[in-house]
């Protein structure tokens, strides 16, 4: 049986490729027809030479996308080995050949994983683009990056970040003080991100310039909003007429993001979540992406992506992952 060894530059290095999870390799073993084995730092293929140059891609691949700051995680893994066995490898190749690095005046911002990527990308390609998913898979953080990106490098004149103000369990109107005071707790998760992006100073400056507006979605109703860069945060607390009104502020040479979780609608039982509709409405219209994250895609702490798996298999036993898109 003909074989290859592939070395790499450490044991760490080479259970990243993996999500250093024996198991997986296993899975690549059913999924290719190969025998893998692995010592410290080499992995040994073991195959007839059709599906021993396809593992052998593989891996090249897995290490390719390491090197540009991914973060292969279990599920990452599957599904990457999956493509490569149904003969489509080529397709995820083209996502390294450009690498994806978000400027900003304070960092350097790297996709972390696949569908980081491919969200990105998505900005890049197109007007309007829906970034859905649990918390923690950068589908806010990302869309801010790329806003400050377009700012910085004047393809649009301002950044309009919004979120409607609906309380999560808490009532407003027992915060304390005037409504601007009750409103910003809900608009802080803009600001915290906005300033890890920008200098203080550039964002007071910005702000009080009016070219960084953050806002409640309210105070987007009768304006167009031209040559700039709208992102629409917590958008599943949105009903369809404030989804409806919010999309038409659409004007010329701007771009859209809508991010939203459809397992966190805070909404009263009686209002549909815009999010959930738009996407039957909007699926076929050209020039508007969904983009839909999955556990895969946390990159908080790893625990977060198991909570996130354990509550959505609670809330949704028979239909699984898949179907809690449908769920409230």
């Amino acid at each position: 049986m003909p074989s290859k060894t592939l070395h790499f530059p450490s044991p760490r290095h080479l259970h990243s490729l993996y999500g250093g999870h024996e198991e997986n390799l296993l899975h690549a073993e059913r999924m290719l027809g190969v025998k893998l084995v692995t010592r410290e730092d080499w992995l040994k293929i073991e195959a007839p030479a059709a599906p021993l140059e396809l593992t052998e891609s593989l891996f090249d691949f897995l290490n390719a996308a390491r090197s540009q700051g991914m973060a292969i995680r279990t599920p990452d893994f599957h599904r990457i080995t999956d493509t490569f066995a149904r003969g489509e490898g080529s397709q995820l190749r083209a996502l390294l050949d450009e690498p994806l690095v978000i400027a900003t005046n304070r960092k350097k911002i790297v996709p972390k994983t696949l569908g980081q990527k491919l969200y990105l990308q998505s900005m890049l390609a197109h007007p309007v683009v829906f970034g859905i998913g649990p918390a923690g898979t950068g589908k806010t953080y990302l869309a801010m990056a790329a806003a400050v990106s377009a700012l910085l490098n004047n393809e649009i004149e301002r950044i309009i970040l919004t979120r409607p103000a609906v309380e999560a369990g808490e009532t407003l109107g027992f915060l304390p003080g005037d409504l601007r005071e009750k409103i910003l707790p809900y608009l802080r998760p803009l600001y915290d991100a906005l300033h890890d992006m920008l200098d203080t100073e550039d964002v007071a400056r910005l702000t009080e310039k009016g070219v960084i507006e953050i806002a409640p979605l309210a105070y987007m109703r009768g304006r167009t909003l031209s040559k700039a860069f709208i992102v629409l945060d917590e958008a599943q607390n949105t009903t369809p007429e404030q989804m409806m009104m919010f999309l038409t502020r659409l004007g010329e040479d701007s771009r859209m993001v809508v991010t939203g979780d459809i397992t966190q609608i805070d909404l009263p039982r009686s209002k549909t979540s815009g999010l959930l509709e738009v996407r039957h409405i909007l699926a076929d219209i050209p020039g508007i992406d969904f983009h839909t994250f999955s556990g895969a895609d946390v990159v908080r702490h790893p625990l977060v992506a198991q909570m996130i798996e354990a509550y959505d298999r609670y809330r949704n036993p028979i239909a699984g992952e898949n179907g809690s898109e449908e769920k409230r």
